[in-house]
């Protein structure tokens, strides 16, 4: 069965351990094979609940660029109450989004064409660009991380900026000349489906509810991840319209 498939960068990756969070992109770890404390660039500046749990297993991976502040960067990191590998880095949802459009591996999207990455419409900027037939839709793209009782959970902080993009939509939506889609990939396996953090973002959630009101398709995938790279596993349920209703 085809699906789509975003291998890790050739660097070697070492396995650590997570000691500490001094700000949002910077990470204390331990390496394992030498017990040496390393400075770890953390690509993902949200909140990461229930992940960075002193102790818990960290993949880095070492760069040979001089002019780096950070010679180590954040791959991966396992969730211990399910011992699932979770990716740590945002962009590899966009990337791995660009090949499933192009191998048509989302069922709800099989028939849409990738147009364009980084589409412009006034002064907003969006994911993705597509075309089915003479109908043309923007495709925004959210990265999951976070996990509660088997559902994966956005925003795991208040999104401004989340928020903002879910509005433009709904207005572009609303206006009926472009058809507008979120998806929401979440970046890890051991999930059945994914709904809104209203705790977290009760702002976030309602402005999700209304734009799926006004018919932005809201949906949801998710992904598994090991030391080889991030492969898209399936389309699943965004719960949207029923736990916010």
């Amino acid at each position: 069965m085809q699906t789509a498939f975003v291998p890790f960068v050739q660097d070697k990756l070492f396995e650590a351990v997570f000691l500490e969070r001094p700000n949002r992109f910077i990470l204390h770890c331990r390496l394992k094979e030498n017990e040496h404390t390393i400075r770890v660039h953390l690509p993902d500046p949200g909140r990461l609940t229930g992940l960075l749990r002193q102790g818990a297993v960290i993949i880095v991976r070492y760069h040979e660029n001089p002019n780096r502040k950070t010679a180590w960067s954040a791959v991966m990191i396992e969730d211990n109450s399910t011992n699932t590998m979770v990716s740590l880095n945002t962009q590899l949802a966009n990337q791995l989004v660009e090949k499933a459009l192009q191998q048509a591996v989302i069922p709800s999207l099989k028939n849409h064409k990738l147009l364009k990455r980084e589409y412009t419409i006034g002064r907003s900027r969006f994911d993705f660009l597509l075309e089915d037939g003479n109908r043309k839709l923007i495709l925004e793209v959210k990265s999951v991380t976070m996990r509660e009782d088997n559902f994966g959970k956005f925003p795991d902080a208040v999104t401004k900026r989340g928020k903002k993009h879910v509005e433009e939509l709904t207005q572009i939506q609303q206006e009926g000349e472009v058809d507008t889609a979120i998806l929401f990939v979440a970046q890890r396996n051991d999930i059945t489906a994914i709904k809104t953090a209203d705790e977290i973002d009760p702002g976030f959630s309602e402005a999700l509810k209304q734009a799926a009101v006004h018919g932005v398709t809201v949906l949801g995938s998710k992904c598994s991840v090991d030391w080889t790279g991030i492969t898209f596993e399936k389309e699943i349920l965004f719960q949207v319209a029923l736990d916010n209703s």
